[in-house]
């Protein structure tokens, strides 16, 4: 078993072709497949079914992959670490929750870059996607969300997933509309005014539970909800059906722009408010790369109040 055999193994999981990946290697597609006859010879499994559909990882693939993406990712650290600084391509990923301030850290981090040098992706993706990426190291960082009442469900799949989670931010839940919307100009908006308005929800796919809703509150009953799997759809329903979402209400007007407001939520007895604790996940005892730690202190600037990039009037 080779460290290029196992980038190979990489690649094509990734990709999920051995076509796509034979081009992204430069290489022909009979020499990747011997290449990984030999890796699975030699560990003495099958990674990857192979049908006319393309290839996808048996079980016993999926958690090879979880060793072989650590063992290359340190090996890349090495490389990073002794090599040619002039020659060094520095390579990142964070896969998030659908949040404009993790947006607005990563276009931070990013600027600080040579655009010639770096090999970077930031992924907005469902909850359980966010967990898989850090957990199969296709992702350094994620970052989420836990309350008081998916907690111990999602504790539960980072510790499944040897992951460790770090908080960032504590926030109570706001009211995210456009501005033309009729409730914009309240000071505060308690539930029983918001029925007569679809609540919209990022979608989670067919058998999410609740416990990876991307909204706080999201136990509660609401008479019309539409769901959508992206920001940019989000935003354009709050303007054409106003529609109107609950969140933490830390934005950034640069990525979102400023037709947006925030509305504290007013709880009540029946309605009561909670708490998102907003923080990022890493695998268990990993050592961060320094690209990594960069992109921590990013979005602690783009959080810290009283920051220009922090706002709690303005959307998510």
């Amino acid at each position: 078993m080779t460290i290029q055999q196992i980038y190979y193994a990489i690649v094509i999981s990734d990709t999920g072709s051995m076509n796509k990946a034979a081009e992204q290697l430069y290489i022909s597609q009979p020499s990747l497949t011997s290449a990984i006859q030999e890796l699975e010879k030699s560990v003495g499994i099958t990674i990857f079914n192979r049908s006319g559909k393309g290839v996808s990882l048996t079980g016993e693939g999926r958690e090879f992959m979880v060793y072989a993406r650590h063992v290359y990712s340190q090996y890349a650290d090495l490389q990073e670490r002794y090599a040619d600084p002039d020659q060094i391509r520095r390579k990142f990923s964070v896969s998030t929750q659908h949040y404009s301030f993790a947006v607005k850290a990563f276009i931070d981090l990013t600027s600080s870059y040579d655009t010639r040098k770096y090999d970077f992706s930031i992924m907005e993706e469902r909850t359980r996607e966010v967990i898989e990426d850090v957990a199969s190291l296709r992702s350094e960082i994620g970052i989420l969300y836990l309350s008081d009442f998916n907690r111990t469900a999602l504790m539960k799949l980072f510790r499944t997933g040897n992951l460790e989670f770090h908080p960032l931010i504590r926030c109570p839940a706001y009211v995210y509309l456009h501005r033309s919307h009729p409730l914009a100009k309240k000071r505060k908006i308690r539930f029983d005014q918001l029925t007569e308005y679809p609540c919209l929800q990022f979608d989670q796919g067919d058998n999410a539970s609740f416990y990876f809703s991307e909204e706080i509150l999201s136990t509660k009953e609401y008479s019309r909800i539409i769901k959508a799997n992206d920001r940019a759809t989000m935003l354009n329903l709050m303007i054409g059906l106003n529609g109107y979402t609950l969140c933490s209400g830390i934005i950034s007007e640069e990525i979102n722009g400023t037709d947006y407001a925030v509305i504290p939520f007013e709880d009540d007895s029946d309605s009561p408010n909670s708490i998102m604790e907003i923080g990022y996940i890493i695998r268990s005892n990993s050592l961060l790369t320094e690209t990594c730690e960069q992109y921590i202190q990013c979005l602690n600037k783009v959080l810290k109040p009283g920051s220009k990039k922090h706002s709690r009037h303005a959307g998510r």
